[in-house]
């Protein structure tokens, strides 16, 4: 399956299908900085009753200070990848947010267990997961212990940027 783009704006995300990279191989954004990263179930909301645990691993780098990234594992080394901005998932911990194909709100599961809801569209259909308040607010966190808020230019090389918008290496 051919990666996606769809518009950078609020609300808007970029989703990879592919496959997990060679053992003792890592994808990483810049190898320049640290990065956050932390694995957690989130549970796939059926709309039959037949939710399941999906685990997905979530990543912050600071050589692309905007955007978060959710690495879903569907099985075997499937692995369905979407960015979309930082500030989404922070505002949508607190508020309903988003009114494109990421939209982030806040709910109150079963057993009165804080959550955060997550739904993705794309052409092909739309998925609504569900994870734990405590984790994500705790990845967030190291997320602007590392790039706080307004910092987020100061880890932008231009540069290379540029090199990559004009195809070159």
């Amino acid at each position: 399956m051919l990666p996606q783009d769809v518009s950078g704006a609020p609300g808007r995300g970029t989703w990879h299908h592919h496959s997990k990279p060679p053992k003792g191989r890592t994808r990483t954004m810049s190898s320049r900085h640290d990065s956050v990263t932390t694995e957690m179930e989130l549970r796939l909301v059926m709309g039959d009753g037949a939710d399941r645990q999906v685990r997905a691993e979530l990543t912050y780098s600071p050589g692309d200070p905007y955007a978060v990234r959710i690495g879903f594992h569907t099985g075997g080394d499937d692995v369905v990848e979407w960015t979309f901005a930082r500030s989404l998932l922070t505002d949508g911990v607190t508020h309903p947010v988003g009114d494109g194909d990421v939209q982030v709100w806040p709910c109150t599961g079963d057993s009165r267990e804080q959550h955060v809801r997550l739904s993705l569209a794309r052409q092909s259909g739309k998925a609504l997961y569900e994870g734990p308040l405590p984790r994500l607010v705790q990845f967030l966190t190291q997320t602007y212990a590392l790039v706080p808020t307004g910092c987020e230019s100061d880890f932008v090389e231009v540069g290379a940027e540029l090199a990559m918008l004009l195809g070159e290496d």
